[in-house]
Parts: structure tokens; C-alpha cells; sequence
């Protein structure tokens, strides 16, 4: 099986409010990133923080499954840990993806996932238009690293330690933006 991750523990400190919860286009920012991915994979971990109770409540009626992190402040590499030691035992790979990144296009998910196999390789991660980003693929055997993590890093440090290990897949598309700032939040209105 394959799963999804949506990192949603972040303490939205540059935009102010958090920022998972605001209105894009009639749902929360983080619905748009959870519904992206749900088609996609076998299970969902919602890892969430201090506003774990309004993200339950924003995806109440979605198929996933919750887990809080109770430590955010520690950073995303923790988010990352706390949802890997949540996924299910016979979980052959997952899809970590940002709860504050909407716009993911729709092409890239199944893109990345059909590379994991193909490539042979334990990571696939998106570049778009020279830049690598976000969401990318992890095999199971590479878990233990990501269960390991900590600090405000996130995976990256894994996608570099071995590249030989890396597969990309190029997207002639821009990054797609995450939610940060009011600037940013105010650019996904008129994407």
C-alpha cells in the first residue's frame, strides 16, 4: 500500500493566523492539499499541532486518519517523524506532502508515484523548471530515516544524504506555492 501525509503542525507565525484554516475558494487551504492527494494512496496521516482540533474539523468528513505531533515547535523534520511512525506496518511507500501547499498540479502526483517503481530508486522527488520541491515519494526502506528526523528541515536532508538513491521526475511548470505569508495567501486568489 501506499500512503499520503499531509504536514499540517506548522505555527503559521509569518502569516499571522493559521494559516491551514483560511478560505480558498469556498474550503480550508488544507482540504485542498488532503483532496489532492486522497485519490492517490491507500491511507491518509494528517500530522497536526496546536490547531489539531479546527483541522479535524475541516476534513471531519474526509477518509483520513489523524495524528498529532506533540512537539511542532521541533519543526517539520518532527511533523515528518511523528506521521512515519504512524503509518501502517505494511506500508510500501509514502507521499509527504505540505497541508499549506494547495495548488499542487494535478498531473504531478501520479507522476510521481509511477517513477517510485519504475526508476528502481527509494526516492522520487518533483523539479520544477529547474527547482526541486515538494510533494516527493519515499520507500519503505528509507522509513527509518524519516522516522529519525527532527528539526525545522524537513526531508531534505534525506533526499541529499545519497543521491544515487534519488529519482526526479521534471515538471515544466513553476513551484508550486505554499501558503506562508498574506502575500502568498492573497497570489492563490488569482492563480
Amino acid at each position: 500500500m501506499i500512503a499520503g501525509i499531509v504536514l499540517a503542525a506548522g505555527f503559521s507565525r509569518r502569516m499571522g493566523r493559521p494559516k491551514l484554516l483560511l478560505d480558498l475558494q469556498g474550503k480550508p487551504v488544507v482540504r485542498w492539499s488532503v483532496e489532492a492527494i486522497l485519490p492517490h494512496v491507500g491511507d491518509v496521516v494528517v500530522v497536526t499541532g496546536q490547531e489539531d482540533s479546527a483541522v479535524r474539523a475541516a476534513l471531519s468528513d474526509l477518509p483520513v486518519r489523524f495524528v498529532v505531533n506533540p512537539h511542532p515547535a521541533e519543526g517539520q523534520g518532527r511533523s515528518i517523524a511523528v506521521g512515519v511512525s504512524a503509518l501502517k506496518p505494511w506500508t510500501r511507500a509514502v507521499l509527504i506532502a505540505l497541508g499549506d501547499q494547495p495548488r499542487v498540479p494535478p498531473a504531478v502526483l501520479p507522476k510521481l508515484l509511477e517513477a517510485l517503481p519504475a526508476s528502481g530508486k527509494s526516492i522520487v522527488a518533483p523539479v520544477y523548471r529547474g527547482v526541486q520541491g515538494t510533494p516527493v515519494v519515499f520507500a519503505s526502506e528509507v522509513f527509518a530515516e524519516l522516522a529519525a528526523l527532527s528539526g525545522d528541515t524537513g526531508a531534505r536532508a534525506v533526499v541529499a544524504a545519497r543521491p544515487e538513491r534519488v529519482a526526479t521526475v521534471v515538471f515544466d511548470v513553476p513551484m508550486p506555492p505554499d501558503v506562508d505569508t498574506p502575500e502568498d495567501y492573497a497570489r492563490l486568489h488569482v492563480q
